[in-house]
């Protein structure tokens, strides 16, 4: 890719299909073994899904299995629009059934329990135990509940919903926005970093926050934040100046943002400057790679997985590969995007390492839209590649929409998004 592509060129790559592939410059050959190479990859979300299909169609030759617990994903992208009315559930759904029939995967829908990395197998939920010359790890983020007190998973799933793995969360904060009363505030209390979608906890606020405009002018958003500074902070603030008033009020860790504990029976949060009362309260927690990997022992004290950014293989466990949010990816966020570019770039270092060969270094991609109301969006794109420090961003390279971006541009902004989503669904699972 061109080092010196700008933001436009890159959003433009995005919208057409082209940037959603990184492989085009692997060159990758498809030859046949005498004897068939097997790669089982757990989690079916951007990371595997994008590894597990782009193994096939760049080498048909190895048998691949995707173990994922649903036979539905909904992706975290694109969810908060279905927070703000903009979207339905089913406009999130994605399904297994291209990779099974066109390409092939063997795709079980169960839960990974243990992985033997030394005799390299994974057994299943139901029992069942597969073997492998390969493992990808791509299970995506947990949640360190009892780092708030008074929280819990119990309380996630039925009251202070996080709702930062996109299904049954997601629609319990939409349901409770629609029952809001009017006049009482949404509260949303965003982790400090490192955490899945750095820009998430904003757009939500933003789209929730469009809502409220319609629909309870006198509710408004309080954003009591873990940080003092947060992604693209001043895209958004100047949309929520310019779209929404003073309906979003954003506190950071020194100003009272701080959340050290929760009330769920009396609706409120504890911070250093007192408790603050909400209707809807948004708490997502601290996060650390998923369950998985840490049962494996993949991660370290960081409570993320260290890898070698060559390929992904593991820096603890050889032969395992870990990719997506659980993964130590050096500067590239956790998203959707990132996932999906290092899946692609394990699997053709994975083909390489099966072929004998030394894989090549890898060039990646990350892009992120953030909707802060219809016809208003605001991105951030990065390419990356591997130095002494490991992965870093080129300078130049991608961008931040303009702070002096006009009307048009923010809509077609707008129009890249569903573009963006549209096309690397079809990438993925299509």
């Amino acid at each position: 890719m061109n080092q010196n592509i700008s933001r436009r060129g890159f959003n433009k790559l995005v919208l057409t299909g082209i940037a959603g592939s990184t492989l085009g410059a692997f060159g990758m050959a498809t030859p046949l073994f005498a004897n068939q190479k097997h790669v089982v990859v757990i989690g079916g979300g951007f990371g595997g899904a994008s590894a597990a299909k782009y193994i096939r169609k760049l080498d048909p030759s190895i048998a691949v299995t995707l173990i994922e617990p649903d036979s539905t994903f909904y992706t975290c992208p694109f969810s908060n629009w279905v927070m703000g009315g903009l979207k339905a559930m089913k406009d999130i759904a994605q399904t297994f059934d291209v990779l099974k029939n066109r390409y092939n995967v063997d795709v079980i829908h169960d839960t990974a329990v243990e992985i033997d990395a030394v005799n390299h197998s994974v057994t299943l939920m139901g029992g069942k135990v597969l073997n492998y010359d390969r493992l990808i790890v791509s299970p995506g983020i947990d949640f360190k509940y009892d780092a708030l007190e008074g929280y819990s998973r119990e309380a996630a799933e039925t009251v202070m919903p996080h709702a930062y793995q996109a299904g049954p969360q997601t629609e319990l904060i939409t349901r409770q926005l629609q029952e809001l009363r009017d006049g009482d505030n949404v509260l949303i209390c965003p982790p400090g970093n490192p955490f899945r979608c750095p820009p998430g906890p904003y757009e939500r606020a933003s789209l929730i926050a469009h809502y409220l405009k319609e629909h309870k002018p006198n509710s408004k958003v309080i954003i009591l934040d873990d940080k003092e500074k947060f992604s693209k902070q001043g895209l958004f603030m100047k949309g929520w100046e310019r779209l929404y008033g003073g309906m979003i009020e954003w506190r950071s860790a020194s100003m009272g943002g701080k959340v050290l504990g929760v009330d769920t029976k009396a609706m409120t949060v504890e911070t250093e400057f007192g408790p603050e009362k909400g209707g809807l309260i948004n708490i997502i927690p601290p996060q650390v790679a998923g369950k998985i990997a840490r049962d494996a022992g993949l991660v370290d004290s960081s409570g993320w997985c260290p890898v070698n950014p060559i390929t992904f293989e593991s820096s603890i466990h050889p032969g395992i590969h870990v990719i997506g949010d659980a993964c130590i990816a050096g500067t590239m966020p956790k998203s959707g995007f990132a996932a999906s570019s290092q899946g692609k770039v394990t699997a053709a270092g994975i083909i390489r390492l099966m072929q004998g060969k030394v894989p090549a270094p890898p060039s990646l991609v990350n892009t992120c839209y953030s909707l802060v109301a219809p016809g208003y969006a605001v991105s951030v794109a990065a390419v990356y590649k591997l130095t002494s420090d490991g992965i870093v961003s080129i300078k130049g390279a991608g961008g931040l929409t303009p702070m002096d971006a006009d009307e048009d541009q923010l809509a077609e902004e707008a129009t890249y998004a569903r573009g963006w989503y549209k096309n690397i669904a079809q990438d993925i699972w299509g």
